[in-house]
């Protein structure tokens, strides 16, 4: 009798505390539904833009295909037809030499800030700095490298790679430290206790346990310079329409600079150039993310 009433009476207090919504469980709901909300709004204009550049961009490509990826581009701006190879070229070469700058000075600066420097004054004058590169618009250091370098030495890959490094280095450094924030203290702890030195415990255990969100930061750097339009047009200029693998002597060309150069004409010729260099780029990029995530997962899984 005594484990029945017992019984019901615990049924009944869970009853209780179901009908009764406190305003913790309230106010948590009512995030999820505004986190939910803001992530469709985010969601509607990433949707609408690479909906149009497909649909707009993707069928100029394929049907080109594959003299779209190994033609030059047309001399003649009414000229209907493929292709965009040297721009396509330049885009890898000029980014490339951009990450090759950026990426490992980024890693090496974040390494400082967080495993070394710390809260001291010549780590603070850094990250205030690196805060300070982040929010410069692109037209404007662009502009710099324009100033110091271009005028002096002519165009050249070397001036569009420099201004593309400028703008990815805040973004590897604060990306990266950000992930080495995240890496548990008795990791070190332990790599301290069996008497490894400090350099070596941030390569073999830090650097590693961090290595996903690290590779992440560096994509999202790779993304936003490969699409950059600003400072090329300082650096490289719209003068050439030819492949050129020589990053310190010549004008070159990239996808962005082809984008903003057809983009403005009215004939179809250079519209169909301009949406499916839009979408080239889009597809590039996305294929380094899958690329840099499998290299990611085999990383970990050998680990």
């Amino acid at each position: 009798m005594s484990t029945t009433l017992n019984r019901v009476g615990a049924e009944q207090l869970a009853l209780d505390l179901r009908t009764k919504r406190s305003w913790r469980s309230t106010k948590s709901q009512l995030m999820v539904a505004l986190m939910f909300l803001a992530f469709i709004v985010i969601l509607i204009p990433l949707i609408a833009v690479i909906g149009t550049v497909v649909s707009k961009g993707a069928g100029i490509v394929f049907r080109d295909f594959p003299a779209w990826f190994t033609k030059g581009i047309p001399g003649r701006t009414r000229v209907v037809g493929p292709g965009m190879g040297p721009a396509i070229i330049g885009t890898l070469v000029i980014t490339g030499a951009a990450s090759l700058l950026a990426i490992p000075l980024g890693i090496l600066g974040a390494v400082y800030l967080h495993e070394y420097g710390r809260q001291s004054k010549p780590a603070q004058v850094v990250r205030f700095l690196s805060n300070v590169m982040t929010g410069v618009p692109s037209i404007v250091m662009g502009l710099f490298v324009y100033v110091i370098f271009t005028l002096r030495f002519g165009l050249s890959g070397v001036g569009g790679s420099l201004a593309l490094a400028c703008l990815m280095l805040p973004v590897v450094i604060r990306s990266t430290e950000e992930m080495l924030r995240l890496v548990p203290d008795h990791l070190r702890e332990a790599s301290y206790a069996l008497g490894t030195r400090k350099g070596r415990t941030v390569l073999t255990i830090v650097l590693p346990s961090a290595l996903p969100g690290v590779v992440s930061g560096c994509l999202l750097a790779v993304a936003r310079a490969a699409g950059e339009t600003a400072p090329l047009l300082f650096t490289i200029g719209l003068i050439t329409k030819k492949a050129n693998l020589n990053i310190f002597s010549g004008a070159n060309t990239t996808l962005s600079a082809q984008i903003f150069r057809n983009a403005g004409e009215v004939l179809p010729g250079p519209q169909e150039r301009g949406w499916g260099a839009a979408f080239t780029l889009v597809a590039i990029a996305f294929l380094f993310t899958i690329i840099a995530r499998l290299v990611t997962s085999a990383y970990q899984k050998r680990r």
